[in-house]
């Protein structure tokens, strides 16, 4: 009796979010894919096609939001802060993952971009029920990786109702944190506030509410935009160039040498030896060469200007 009454009384708070679900975009069905189910897997892949090319469009249509929060976070991340995404399902999962990505690609700690996931590091691979529907916990969250003034904390929510990043992006608020508010639908009820909102707008899935597939798609376009242009920000690139790489395995050490022999017009072999002798740090390889001195000369190098090689190479010392 006490779990029906638990069961009920859950179900009422709930009523009037389930009831705004039913009229998101992303809920709706889609007339291109009304009869999936009959359709020749030809002809489904041209109705995906058409749909994931429009998420690219919807992506596009938010270039002035998505600088505002590479702006915020390049900002928050040169004053000793970190970008910390939250989320559940997919989108805490994409979350993750871009997060995972960034200190071999940029040569960051971990620490810097970070996922918080709705159900815990188990979630990621094993779908947790449940784990969305609480703010609580999304607040608790928040407060385990003790947020302050200099962080930004990104809720990623593609239909912009889940509680866990409604309570998350409150809380963070509260801390003075910066926020960003990744979604794939119109403003809704209890919305909470944030200093950037994106919103790709999706529409209807091929496959009704999945959205996995074209709001996850944009979702993955705006966070690989955000880190990657705040990387550049940060001086993590030259030219279009990875320079701050980690060198951890076979296919990065090669990619590692062929950055400097481009940047320097050594061979491969040359670069590999300036490498070694560099402890594997592409900029410092770089300086080396260019400016003719050894390698702890090279690092206060490129310490005096900011880790920036463009700046450390265009220096007069």
């Amino acid at each position: 009796m006490i779990l029906v009454d638990s069961l009920k009384s859950r179900m009422n708070r709930n009523e009037d979010q389930v009831h705004d679900r039913s009229r998101l975009l992303t809920e709706q069905r889609l007339s291109e894919s009304r009869q999936l189910d009959q359709l020749s897997v030809e002809e489904a892949l041209v109705v995906m096609n058409q749909q994931d090319a429009s998420a690219v469009r919807a992506v596009a249509s938010q270039c002035a939001e998505v600088a505002g929060a590479v702006k915020l976070v390049t900002t928050a991340l040169k004053n000793g802060g970190r970008l910390i995404y939250v989320g559940a399902g997919t989108s805490g999962r994409l979350g993750v993952l871009d997060a995972t990505e960034c200190p071999p690609t940029f040569g960051t700690d971990p620490g810097l971009v970070q996922g918080i996931l709705a159900g815990g590091d188990g979630a990621m691979f094993r779908s947790v029920e449940g784990a969305e529907d609480s703010a609580t916990d999304g607040a608790a969250a928040v407060d385990h990786k003790a947020v302050g003034p200099n962080d930004v904390v990104m809720g990623i929510a593609a239909g912009g109702t889940t509680p866990f990043v409604r309570g998350a992006l409150s809380r963070a608020g509260e801390l003075h944190a910066k926020t960003v508010f990744l979604c794939c639908v119109e403003k809704t009820t209890g919305e909470p506030r944030a200093d950037v909102v994106i919103r790709p707008l999706t529409g209807p899935e091929v496959l009704t509410g999945s959205t996995r597939l074209k709001a996850g798609t944009a979702t993955k376009l705006v966070l690989n935009q955000i880190t990657t242009l705040t990387m550049v920000g940060l001086g993590k690139v030259y030219e279009n160039l990875m320079v701050d790489l980690r060198a951890t395995n076979d296919k990065l050490r090669d990619r590692a040498a062929r950055i400097v022999a481009m940047l320097t017009g050594l061979s491969r072999e040359e670069s590999l030896d300036l490498l070694q002798s560099t402890n594997g740090e592409v900029k410092t390889a770089v300086v080396v060469h260019r400016k003719r001195v050894e390698p702890a000369k090279a690092r206060q190098i490129l310490e005096k200007a900011g880790g920036n090689l463009r700046t450390a190479l265009e220096s007069q010392i």
